[in-house]
């Protein structure tokens, strides 16, 4: 989780940077959306500890204003670390050599939050996972990282399980559609 977390409260720092460079309204109130109550989850002492691991990583500096307040700003490590975790740009990467090892992303997510589990479902179809069944989709590939972005970023952590298997039934066929034989 704490990975996660850091993952959220950089790229949210990253939202910022973007309100102050984007000129279109409809950007501007669709980064508004998607960061809207992001922190009010968040334990205070464990934000400020994790805004001074960015200083020390380097990640963030902080700049005084004329009137003496003082600014968190991305710095050129920083804008990278957030764009490597850019949704839209997201890809799982296609090692040369299997592992030999199915990730199944399996999620129950309410009728509530029916558009995000269609909006999530089509994420993972993007990033190349295959339907198994109705919620639970398969790719034989190291994705963690990616699913721990995703479920924060579209806030469904509570619904949604990783399980790495090293053999399902009929994978055969799972075989044949990802090209490992």
């Amino acid at each position: 989780m704490r990975n996660s977390t850091k993952k959220k409260v950089l790229i949210l720092l990253g939202a910022g940077l973007a309100l102050g460079l984007t000129r279109s309204p409809q950007k501007y109130y669709k980064i508004i959306k998607a960061t809207h109550g992001a922190f009010k989850d968040f334990n205070r002492k464990y934000l400020i500890q994790l805004i001074k691991e960015f200083k020390y990583e380097r990640l963030i500096e902080f700049k005084e204003n004329p009137d003496g307040t003082i600014k968190v700003v991305l710095t050129e490590d920083g804008v990278k670390k957030v764009l490597t975790f850019d949704i839209d740009k997201l890809q799982i990467k296609t090692p040369k050599k299997w592992d030999k090892k199915w990730r199944l992303v399996i999620f129950d997510i309410p009728d509530k939050k029916k558009k995000v589990r269609e909006v999530f479902r089509e994420k993972l179809k993007e990033l190349g996972f295959r339907q198994y069944q109705e919620s639970i989709y398969v790719i034989p590939y190291e994705c963690e990282n990616e699913i721990d972005f995703i479920v924060e970023f579209y806030q469904v952590r509570n619904f949604v399980r990783l399980v790495t298997a090293t053999k399902i039934t009929n994978e055969a066929e799972l075989k044949l559609k990802f090209k490992l034989v």
